[in-house]
């Protein structure tokens, strides 16, 4: 049995790592954490230690385990329809496990270099009607489910659990962020049929389309808000570190700018040129995968660590074809938002239920489906 009295999940993000440590009994007793910008990871295990040594001060409890955020430039997505006969039978649940877990199997066997985090049963079809969610006591001749399956590459897996292994930590749960984030912060727009999420981080950048409320398509570009950096670097002929400072704070570091001989418009160019580039190309994968002609059809929301260097008195400056809302996300929002899935809120998505936890039938340990 687990008696600790705080939850503790960790943003593995490829520029900082941010922690927060969840109170079970008190919400307001909660504790957040956010690392030093790095631009590699030589120093991540230092970070990382920094932060456990001030969480267990904070909470007074040893850190033995934690769930984790990872985000990649390689997500992929693979939708599945999978059925089964039931030749009038009653629809048990065992039948939709079987159903999730073949469709699993399939995944695995094919995509070998991949780990299987979300599974998201988008809609159940059962003698021809669809639902969306499972209906009770059914009988049918047959089952078909529509599955979404996220995944993330296995070394970058691996590569994060590793880290926390070595400082005798074990990994509960694994959520892919750019997902759990635009999952929660959809229910803010509840009323807007075709929705996209682009969450520009530091090496790439993430577009999930949603389409009433239910996720269609994560897309990922490989180009993010340490391509800027390098712009700037390369074009001006200075290193990286002053490179991102001057990105950050272009038109306020006027002692770095006068330094170097800089202007700020200068600098203005080069960022907004790439930054409009990856709304460019956003755009053509929102209007693929919502099957847009016209993409003012669409609510489109900025939101990332690499997209902190616009603000609203910035943002009518980008050339780009649609309206854009700017999200001002916290360490608070980003990791909440898994909290919420892991607490089963998203009842589309399957939960995976570690093994260690509990001695249950065999389709128990691998699925956590009806809550």
């Amino acid at each position: 049995m687990n008696n600790k009295n705080f939850e503790v999940y960790v943003d593995c993000g490829s520029s900082k790592i941010r922690f927060a440590a969840f109170s079970k009994n008190n919400s307001k007793n909660s504790f957040y954490y956010e690392s030093n910008f790095f631009l590699n990871h030589s120093n991540i295990d230092i970070e990382i230690q920094k932060i456990i040594s001030s969480l267990e001060l904070n909470t007074n409890e040893y850190l033995d385990n934690v769930s984790l955020l990872i985000d990649d430039s390689k997500i992929l997505t693979i939708g599945i329809s999978i059925l089964k006969k039931l030749d009038g039978l009653r629809l048990q649940k065992e039948d939709i496990q079987f159903l999730i877990q073949d469709a699993k199997q399939q995944i695995s066997r094919n995509y070998v270099d991949k780990a299987v985090i979300h599974i998201i049963i988008k809609k159940y079809k059962i003698d021809g009607i669809e639902y969306d969610f499972l209906p009770d006591n059914k009988n049918c001749n047959l089952v078909s489910l529509d599955i979404l399956f996220i995944c993330l590459p296995k070394d970058s897996v691996e590569y994060y659990k590793n880290i926390f292994y070595k400082l005798h930590i074990s990994v509960n749960q694994i959520f892919c962020t750019s997902y759990v984030k635009s999952i929660n912060y959809k229910d803010n727009f509840s009323v807007i049929d075709n929705l996209s999420f682009i969450d520009m981080g530091f090496n790439k950048t993430s577009i999930n389309c949603y389409f009433k409320n239910e996720i269609v398509s994560i897309d990922v570009l490989p180009i993010g808000g340490n391509h800027i950096t390098k712009d700037i670097s390369k074009i001006l002929k200075i290193n990286l570190d002053e490179a991102e400072k001057l990105k950050l704070s272009f038109d306020k570091n006027e002692k770095l700018l006068n330094k170097k001989k800089i202007s700020a418009e200068l600098i203005q160019q080069i960022i907004f040129a790439r930054i409009e580039e990856i709304l460019e190309l956003s755009a053509k994968s929102i209007r693929l995968n919502l099957d847009l002609t016209a993409l003012n059809k669409c609510k489109i929301v900025l939101m990332g660590e690499g997209s902190k260097i616009l603000d609203n008195k910035f943002k009518d400056k980008i050339s780009f074809s649609n309206d854009i809302d700017l999200l001002d996300e916290t360490t608070e929002d980003i990791l909440e938002s898994a909290l919420k899935l892991g607490a089963g809120l998203n009842k589309q998505e399957v939960l995976t239920v570690p093994k260690k936890l509990a001695k249950q039938g065999f389709f128990e340990k691998l699925f956590h489906l009806f809550k």
